[in-house]
Formats: structure tokens, C-alpha cells, sequence
């Protein structure tokens, strides 16, 4: 029965992320105030002119913690040309896990914790981690992603966006 549960989580999973694997047309970013770990605050305002990466996830979601380490090679690979990652904790993560996550795990971006919930209630009523989301320089979300990305995919459209003008 066990092995049929997870089946059926795979293949919902499956058509979840194939249902909602991008956004066809874009949509603006929803205004948001993240909190990061050091206690300051960036908005999506803040991001405009500059291509972000948002992701939603948790330090409990295997996929999350999978996916780290192509999420920081990314940041690295594109900062210098003005692409900026937001790593959002969901509201459900203890603080200190959070914390120690990101300290032991040297993670070069932003990383916030959404302690109320409001974050991920106005990207969408985010609810399975990983999320992820691509925010152009206009603001305007032209990706999302639920799982892991194709990250050799991600790493064209994130050339593409960044060449815009």
C-alpha cells in the first residue's frame, strides 16, 4: 500500500509539475517584503532591473536540499550579470534549522524565512516545496517551477533574460 501512495504522490507530482511547469504568459511579481536571515528586509521592488530567482522550500524537503547546491553553482555562474536569488523558507521551518542550513551549507544568496506565511500565500498559495519561480527585470514572473528545474534549461533562459535589455 506504502508503495502505491508514493506512486500516486509521484504521478500527481508529475502532472502537478507538468501542469504547472511554466508560465505562458507573464505576470508581475507579487509585491512582497522578505525577511532575511540577518534581519534585513528586500522587496520585489528591490529586485526590479535585475533577473531573481525566488524559491520556496524547506530544510525537511529532500528535493529542497538536493537542489542546493545547482541553486548556489547558478547564483555564482550568473551574479555578476545581475541575477539575484531569494531562497524563502517556509513558515513551517524552525528558524534555527534555517539558519544552520544556510551557515553550514555556505549558501551565497539571500535566504529569508517566511515566519507568517504571507510570502508564499501571495506568490500563490505555495504549498509544495520545491517552488520556484523566474522573475525577468521588468518584474514580471516568465517561469515557475514545481520540483527540481532542468537546470541546463534554466541556466539558457537565465542567459537569455540577463542579455535583455
Amino acid at each position: 500500500m506504502k508503495n502505491l501512495t508514493r506512486r500516486a504522490l509521484l504521478a500527481s507530482s508529475i502532472v502537478l509539475a507538468a501542469g504547472l511547469g511554466g508560465c505562458s504568459s507573464s505576470e508581475p511579481a507579487p509585491p512582497s517584503t522578505f525577511v532575511l536571515l540577518d534581519g534585513s528586509k528586500s522587496t520585489t521592488a528591490d529586485l526590479k532591473g535585475k533577473v531573481t530567482l525566488v524559491n520556496f522550500w524547506a530544510t525537511t524537503c529532500v528535493s529542497c536540499v538536493k537542489e542546493m547546491p545547482e541553486l548556489a553553482a547558478t547564483y555564482n555562474k550568473f551574479k555578476d550579470r545581475g541575477f539575484e536569488t531569494v531562497a524563502v523558507a517556509m513558515s513551517y521551518d524552525p528558524p534555527t534549522y534555517v539558519v544552520n542550513f544556510a551557515q553550514s551549507r555556505q549558501l551565497p544568496f539571500k535566504v529569508a524565512i517566511d515566519n507568517t506565511g504571507a510570502v508564499a500565500q501571495a506568490w500563490g498559495d505555495i504549498k509544495i516545496t520545491p517552488t520556484t519561480f523566474i522573475v525577468d527585470k521588468k518584474g514580471q514572473i516568465v517561469k515557475r517551477y514545481i520540483g527540481e528545474p532542468d537546470f541546463a534549461a534554466l541556466h539558457q533562459l537565465l542567459d537569455k533574460l540577463l542579455s535583455e535589455s
